[in-house]
């Protein structure tokens, strides 16, 4: 998979740009230059570690973005075995925006649910870049329905902008789907483990994340409004999004403090793009060791406890 660059990587860009190039004067020279490029891969190495153990809110975000992060299709493909999708919402009609089915995960049988963004072109305008209609939300209703029925627990994996915000989506109640698949999740009465693997955007990713434990990969985001949008409302300028950023506490780090989220997961130096493999095999192993931990709950203990949890949000970490 090409490489992509975000803004404040570009000393990173440039370096292994340099390396290529030595590569391939290498290669069609017959010149040894180990020593040279192995030299350069220290200081990437070098700059990696800097920028990414001190990125601010707004650069989180972009990582978050980042067009090469593994989405929910690459998740679903590596950890669930037996994967069975299930379609349509038994209303209207099949959304693309939200994966659903049922399989095992690291040997358990579970229902699972996720936003899927698409890897290219073509897949993104297939799944709508990740922003769900009604539809996907009843969907997603439908299979939590038949989880708790069967008492399977239920994964989520969060990655979203936000709902859909056409006037189509309106028309066929978009914020009623949220709200009742919002409350389907705090009504659930299996183990409910939900992880924002990219962005978690407003009642869109909401609606999916009102879990037992809500885990988060470190640079992920999760905010009531995109920074974009929170900075053309009150400046009427996106211009203004990193300021947007700092303020609505995007971040993993200042959402743990806050009790938003229960878990912050560590990802590759340099980001989930630059190690895909470990950090879905990293969320295989979190989400498995988090769903034995709510087993031995009853489905009114499970109900009650969630319940508290996002009653109490908003009073922790707070001064």
């Amino acid at each position: 998979m090409a490489q992509t660059y975000l803004e404040f990587e570009k000393p990173i860009a440039t370096l292994e740009g340099q390396i290529r190039e030595l590569r391939d004067a290498g290669s069609a020279e017959g010149m040894d230059l180990v020593e040279e490029i192995n030299k350069l891969e220290g200081k990437v190495s070098d700059q990696i570690e800097r920028l990414y153990k001190n990125l601010n809110p707004w650069q989180k975000t972009q990582v978050a973005r980042h067009a090469n992060r593994p989405h929910c299709r690459d998740y679903i493909e590596a950890l669930v075995d037996d994967f069975t999708p299930l379609a349509g919402d038994r209303l209207y009609s099949e959304d693309h925006a939200i994966m659903a089915g049922m399989g095992r995960w690291q040997g358990q049988r579970v229902a699972i649910l996720g936003h899927e963004k698409g890897a290219d072109t073509q897949g993104r305008l297939k799944h709508n870049f990740g922003m769900a209609r009604p539809e996907g939300y009843r969907k997603a209703i439908r299979v939590m329905d038949m989880a708790e029925r069967f008492g399977l627990p239920v994964v989520t994996l969060v990655d979203t902008a936000g709902a859909y915000p056409g006037i189509g989506a309106e028309e066929r109640g978009q914020s009623e789907a949220i709200a009742r698949c919002t409350d389907k999740c705090l009504q659930l009465g299996v183990p409910f483990v939900s992880v924002i693997i990219g962005e978690g955007g407003s009642g869109g990713a909401l609606a999916l994340a009102t879990a037992s434990r809500i885990l988060m990969l470190e640079h992920s985001i999760y905010t009531v409004a995109s920074p974009e949008a929170c900075a053309s409302i009150l400046w009427r300028s996106s211009e203004h999004a990193n300021i947007a950023a700092e303020a609505l506490k995007v971040t993993a780090q200042d959402l743990q403090k806050l009790g938003v989220i229960d878990r912050i997961l560590a990802e590759p130096m340099g980001g989930a793009h630059r190690d895909r493999q470990k950090t879905i095999s990293d969320i295989g192993l979190a989400v498995a060791e988090e769903l034995a931990q709510l087993s031995g709950l009853s489905a009114q203990e499970l109900r009650d406890a969630r319940r508290q949890k996002f009653l109490d949000m908003g009073r922790t970490g707070l001064v």
